[in-house]
């Protein structure tokens, strides 16, 4: 998201580990269960705020409640990086923007409960809750790890009777400059247009990747049935250029 936002706005960023951004003056070392987020914003000051934050789940808890109290004392506004994983509590068909969120998951507990600070305690014009599904992309580390397990024998993941859609971070980066340049608000769904099998979708990235090696499966069942862990756009809708299929997400994530 830096690499596409920063040539068109001030852009600053987070980290938590490694050197990698310790050089560059625009990312801020964060550690999200011992510093405060006001640190951070009161130094740089945002007129807007992308949360892609990972970690302790009570530091991130806490950590968004101040981003919303921040937010609504500043006009601030926010970008908050959820998951389709609010509907996993719902197996029988994808979920859509105003759809009620029920979650069986801690992940997607948390993800509701950050989700329901912006809802409820600010104006709807002040915030984009951007719902994703599994993000892949060049090098990713999805990519990396089923990459890693074929070549050292071990098995990979999958789960048969998902069903699921996708997206890239590239992809994901370009969705957000349009949301922040056209000053779009409300509940984005952002994810491929089309639908399918995790299997299926685990085997088409192993065969771009080309390692010569058997793959060794792990099937996961966690249903008897078909379950549906996908969100589809219905009422906030980007334009055309701006989607994306699971076949180009598949081009786009073998590691080069």
């Amino acid at each position: 998201m830096y690499k596409e936002l920063h040539r068109y706005y001030d852009t600053y960023g987070t980290y938590h580990t490694g050197k990698i951004f310790s050089d560059n003056k625009h990312f801020i070392h964060f550690d999200v269960v011992q510093d405060s987020i006001y640190e951070v914003l009161n130094y740089v000051r945002p007129n807007i705020v992308i949360s892609a934050i990972r970690g302790d789940f009570q530091g991130q808890v806490e950590a968004h409640e101040d981003l919303c109290d921040y937010a609504k004392r500043t006009g601030t506004f926010v970008i908050y990086l959820s998951s389709a994983n609010v509907f996993d509590a719902f197996t029988n068909y994808p979920s859509y923007e105003l759809d009620k969120t029920l979650s069986e998951s801690k992940f997607g507990k948390l993800k509701i409960r950050c989700e329901n600070f912006f809802l409820n305690y600010l104006p709807e014009q002040q915030y984009a809750i951007i719902r994703l599904p599994m993000v892949f992309g060049s090098n990713s580390p999805r990519v990396r790890e089923i990459k890693n397990a074929i070549l050292l024998q071990e098995q990979v993941e999958v789960f048969p009777h998902l069903i699921m859609n996708t997206n890239t971070d590239k992809k994901l980066s370009q969705q957000i400059h349009y949301i922040i340049n056209r000053k779009r608000f409300g509940i984005f769904h952002l994810g491929s247009n089309d639908l399918i099998h995790h299997q299926e979708f685990i085997n088409e990235i192993i065969q771009k990747l080309d390692l010569k090696i058997k793959p060794n499966f792990k099937l996961v069942y966690t249903s008897n049935f078909d379950r549906y862990l996908a969100v589809l756009p219905k009422d906030n809708k980007l334009p055309g250029h701006l989607a994306i299929t699971n076949e180009e997400v598949v081009a786009e994530s073998y590691a080069y």
